[in-house]
C-alpha cells in the first residue's frame, strides 16, 4: 500500500468514528503501525527546510485507541494490561539496536534506528520517532510522537514530552547531533536544531523564554512555527532572571552562554566503545 493510500484510509477511519470495527480495518491498522515501526512515516517530517506536522499519523494513532480494548499481556512471570492494539515492540537482532533488560519499554508504532542504545529503565511511547546512532539513557522518556534525530545523547532522567491532541499540534523534535543532559524536560513542541547542548537540570516548554547571552537577546515562541525553537549549537544552561515588578525575586530562565565549539564537542562526546 502506498502512503498516499494508507493516508485516505486512515482519515476516512478516523471521521467515521464507528462504535465497532471490522476485520479490514484492524488490517489496515496493523498495515499504519507496520509503517510507524520501519520509519516509513512520522508525526512530523523536514520538508522544504522547515517541520511540517502530519496530521493524519496521529489521527491514525488515536483510531488504534479507540479501537482496542482492554487486554493482558503476559511477560515471563510479570502481567500488563494495556489496549490490544499496542502490544510492546518486539525486536532481533537483525534490528540491530540494544534494548538492555531491566525494565525498559517500547511500545509497537515507535520507530528505533540502526545502533540505538536504550539503558533501563527507559521508555519509548507510540509514534515516537528515534533515529540512526542515539543513546536513551537511563530514566528517560520518549513521548507519544517526539522526534529525535541522529546522533542525539539523551542522558539519564530526561524526559521529551508527548502530544496527540490537539491534532495539528507540533511534537517535539530533537534534530540531530544534540546532546541532552539529565534531567532534562523538553515539553509542548519545542524544536530543538542541531548540535545544540541542553546542559543537566534545563526546562525547556514553548512558553519558556530563553535569554541568548551571546547575542543579548530573548528567545521566545516562533509564533510562525508556534512553538519555541532552540538555535542550532546553542548551549544552554540553567539560569534566572529577576522580576520586572520586583527585582527581589528572580525566576527560572534557560540562558544560552555559547554556542559550540570544538571545547564543547570534547565535553560531550559519545563514548564510542559502549556502542
Amino acid at each position: 500500500m502506498i502512503i498516499n493510500e494508507l493516508s485516505d484510509k486512515i482519515k476516512l477511519l478516523f471521521t467515521e468514528n464507528k462504535s465497532e470495527y471490522t476485520i479490514t480495518d484492524y488490517q489496515l491498522f496493523e498495515n499504519f503501525k507496520d509503517y510507524l515501526n520501519k520509519g516509513k512515516i512520522r508525526a512530523a517530517n523536514y520538508k522544504n527546510e522547515q517541520w511540517v506536522v502530519n496530521d493524519w499519523v496521529k489521527q491514525g494513532i488515536l483510531v488504534g485507541f479507540k479501537m482496542g480494548k482492554i487486554k493482558v499481556f503476559n511477560i515471563g512471570e510479570s502481567t500488563f494490561t494495556d489496549k490490544h492494539t499496542y502490544p510492546l515492540r518486539t525486536f532481533s537482532d537483525s534490528d540491530r539496536i540494544r534494548l538492555v533488560p531491566g525494565g525498559s519499554a517500547v511500545r509497537d508504532g515507535a520507530f528505533i534506528g540502526n545502533n540505538v542504545t536504550i539503558m533501563p529503565p527507559a521508555y519509548l511511547n507510540v509514534g515516537a520517532y528515534v533515529d540512526d546512532n542515539s543513546m536513551i539513557d537511563s530514566h528517560s522518556l520518549v513521548g507519544s510522537c517526539a522526534q529525535v534525530g541522529k546522533n542525539v545523547h539523551l542522558s539519564a532522567g530526561s524526559m521529551l514530552g508527548g502530544v496527540l491532541e490537539p491534532i495539528n499540534a507540533k511534537p517535539v523534535i530533537i534534530e540531530d547531533n544534540v546532546f541532552i543532559g539529565g534531567n532534562c524536560g523538553i515539553y509542548e513542541g519545542v524544536l530543538i536544531k542541531q548540535s545544540a547542548v541542553i546542559a543537566a537540570g534545563v526546562i525547556l516548554t514553548s512558553g519558556t523564554p530563553v535569554f541568548d547571552a551571546v547575542n543579548n537577546r530573548f528567545i521566545k515562541k516562533d509564533e510562525s512555527y508556534n512553538a519555541l525553537i532552540i538555535p542550532e549549537k546553542a548551549v544552554i544552561v540553567a539560569g534566572s532572571r529577576a522580576l520586572k515588578s520586583n527585582n527581589d525575586i528572580s525566576i527560572y530562565c534557560p540562558v544560552i552562554i555559547k554556542y559550540r565549539d570544538s571545547k564543547t564537542d570534547t565535553s560531550v562526546q559519545l563514548e564510542q566503545l559502549l556502542r
